[in-house]
């Protein structure tokens, strides 16, 4: 049986990814000595070494990693031990080609970086499963291991592959899910420009065509991708679960990964871990917010490790700015604060060769123990074991919002009334009003359980699924609080248009129809008028019929003045509201503050601007966070009569706190 994360890590793990292939073995004490020193207790190793685990086919050398895993043990230091498999060696393509993944043009991708690998390839995936199984064999009953860290950021530069291999594999995906051509056909609309197939060999990829695709197609192919790269994972995953049936095993997602739909892979992983890179210049602590809450919500509210981010500054972007003194520390305590139960970074000692040795490390180049790096580093590293209660605890939401992968695709394809339309724009447009307010949030699947929640917001839910509607229509008619953006209920699974009038599934729920859209150019803008009060409102416009709902904000100005632009519905004991334009912040904020009053939602304390307040409950403590992300210090009030114990000042504190800029307090009560 599979061990809790926080039996194998009752504490927060602290730690980074290790690269000790990359040094002389003189470096692996002089590292471990200094892993002591920072606090650190794990550390992601061999992420990267398939050619020095097996230097060629069939021959394997451990002797370097047995060390290292030696020295780690001694000195405290736990492992997340990685399979090994994220870039194939040169060797293996040499010898067998068709491992490459081949791009849209048919050229195949050459050796010489990372991630090269077709997921479809047969080959591929045998050489994958033999050298899992070495390594499996060798270290499951290592005292140093704690889980099993496989591949590593899936998809993260190649999420499509148009190899032959890939093509019989995607009309394999094909049979499998439609059984017949006629079903195939009838699904994908291929009556339409006469598409329509005779048999699966005539199907091709969605590429290289002299105009729009069949979108049908394409987000089949979407789909395809999908589970072909999840397939390439339990390949992994079966073999560890084989040999070592009580280890955990995971893989790391991605900060706004589009490609890959998490919510179906998190189920299959004990834990779910993610890598966040946000730029410095963005000064939108909100975005990283919300990619913490997502990450958590995925299993349901359990805790999950933050994989890798950095200590300074990465070096991938146009101009890698650095983060300030005291950012790297506060930062990671809003991850905490979000569910992280592990604090990782990529990397622990600065590389002196290869594409990323500019990419900040919590040991730099200088390898000065008194560097800013390295003190902030120690610092965090043992701060966080004063925390080492809080691993496990889980947060509470009576808010969530609607997040669903496949509706990131079938909106943002092509031949929409609006091209320029962004889905996560849409989602953060929401979430940044609750993250201000200091509102816990959750995310969930159109399909997911709603009965925690007060108010559910769905923006731009193009795609509704059979049965996703009744889900929706339980939790209001049961006294729920629904908020429905534009551009939501229009197509099906296959992204065929709902008939019966926009938004059809959702027209009795919203009390409402839609007869036509209004799309707006670049610059372009309406202005709506709400209660006597007026507001500029840009990107779209939906022309709205009323069914039983009313108007709660009209168009101004264009054909369109005087029709209903957002509306309210009673619909059994709930409400619910459709906003059927883009309107500026300051009105959504309006109309959400107005919302979260009615509801009685609250945030656990009144805070200044930029203050982040986020509480997380173990057993019977709760665990309270105040991070400052201002330049002057603030103070914050608390609790009339409650008496707290400030975990990294170890003081007793009670009616108000002033936390310095760049800061966080941790109080318990």
């Amino acid at each position: 049986m599979v061990k809790r994360i926080d039996e194998v890590m009752p504490v927060i793990a602290f730690g980074g990814d290790y690269n000790p292939e990359q040094w002389d073995e003189s470096v692996w004490l002089e590292d471990a000595k200094l892993m002591e020193e920072a606090g650190v207790n794990l550390v992601s190793v061999a992420i990267f070494s398939w050619s020095v685990l097996e230097p060629e086919e069939g021959k394997f050398d451990f002797s370097w990693l047995d060390r290292v895993l030696e020295i780690l043990h001694e000195h405290g230091v736990g492992v997340s031990l990685a399979t090994a498999t994220a870039s194939p060696p040169a060797w293996l393509s040499k010898e067998y080609p068709e491992v490459l993944a081949v791009q849209e043009n048919g050229v195949a991708f050459q050796v010489g970086s990372r991630q090269h690998y077709s997921p479809n390839s047969k080959r591929f995936r045998y050489a994958v499963k033999q050298l899992v199984t070495e390594i499996a064999k060798r270290y499951k009953d290592h005292p140093a291991l704690k889980m099993w860290h496989i591949n590593n950021e899936y998809g993260c530069h190649l999420a499509e592959c148009y190899s032959n291999e890939s093509l019989q594999a995607f009309r394999d995906w094909l049979k499998k899910r439609y059984e017949t051509i006629d079903n195939l056909n009838q699904k994908w609309g291929t009556n339409f420009w006469s598409q329509r197939y005779g048999n699966w060999d005539e199907i091709q990829f969605p590429v290289n065509l002299p105009t729009f695709y069949n979108p049908s197609q394409k987000l089949d192919y979407k789909r395809f991708m999908n589970d072909a790269i999840f397939d390439l994972y339990k390949v992994e995953k079966e073999v560890l679960r084989d040999i070592s049936p009580d280890v955990p095993v995971f893989t790391n997602f991605m900060y706004e990964f589009k490609p890959l739909n998490y919510f179906e892979w998190a189920k299959d992983m004990d834990l779910v871990t993610w890598d966040s890179y946000p730029d410095p210049r963005e000064g939108k602590p909100y975005r990283h917010a919300m990619h913490h809450d997502l990450m958590r919500s995925l299993k349901n509210g359990q805790p999950f490790y933050l994989m890798e981010q950095v200590t300074s500054h990465v070096n991938w972007r146009d101009i890698n700015v650095t983060k300030k003194p005291g950012e790297m520390r506060l930062w990671s305590y809003s991850t905490v604060a979000r569910g992280g139960d592990g604090i990782m970074y990529f990397q622990w000692r600065q590389g002196r060769a290869g594409a990323e040795k500019f990419h900040g490390a919590m040991v730099p180049h200088s390898n000065d123990p008194n560097s800013r790096v390295f003190q902030e580093v120690k610092q965090l590293g043992n701060e966080l074991k004063q925390l080492d209660g809080l691993a496990g605890a889980h947060g509470t939401a009576q808010v969530a919002i609607v997040f669903d992968w496949e509706n990131w695709w079938a909106v943002e394809h092509e031949g929409k009334p609006h091209n320029k339309l962004s889905y996560l724009d849409q989602v953060y447009q929401y979430y940044r009003v609750f993250y201000e307010n200091n509102i816990a949030v959750d995310f969930v699947e159109p399909n997911g359980n709603l009965s925690n929640y007060e108010l559910v917001v769905a923006p731009m839910l193009y795609m509704i699924r059979d049965g996703e509607e009744k889900i929706l229509e339980q939790f209001v008619a049961k006294g729920g609080t629904l908020v429905v953006s534009f551009f939501s209920g229009i197509a099906d699974a296959q992204d065929h248009i709902h008939l019966g009038g926009y938004p059809a599934p959702l027209r009795s729920l919203l009390g409402l129809t839609v007869e036509e859209f209004a799309p707006m150019a670049d610059n372009e803008a309406n202005t709506i008028v709400s209660n006597g009060e007026k507001s500029t409102v840009n990107t779209w416009a939906d022309i709205i019929k009323l069914e039983g709902a009313k108007a709660i904000a009209t168009y101004k100005e264009n054909w369109y003045q005087g029709s209903p632009a957002l509306t309210i519905h009673r619909y059994g004991q709930g409400k619910s509201i459709y906003i059927g334009t883009n309107p500026t912040d300051d009105y959504l904020d309006q109309l959400m503050n107005g919302l979260l009053q009615q509801l009685d939602i609250s945030a656990p304390l009144d805070a200044p601007k930029n203050v982040e307040i986020v509480e997380r409950v173990a057993n019977d403590k709760t665990y309270l966070f105040i991070l400052n992300h201002n330049t002057d210090a603030v103070t914050v009030s608390l609790e009339d009569g409650v008496i707290y114990h400030d975990c990294l000042q170890g003081k007793q504190v009670s009616q108000a706190i002033t936390v310095q800029n760049t800061d966080v307090a941790i109080l318990i009560y």
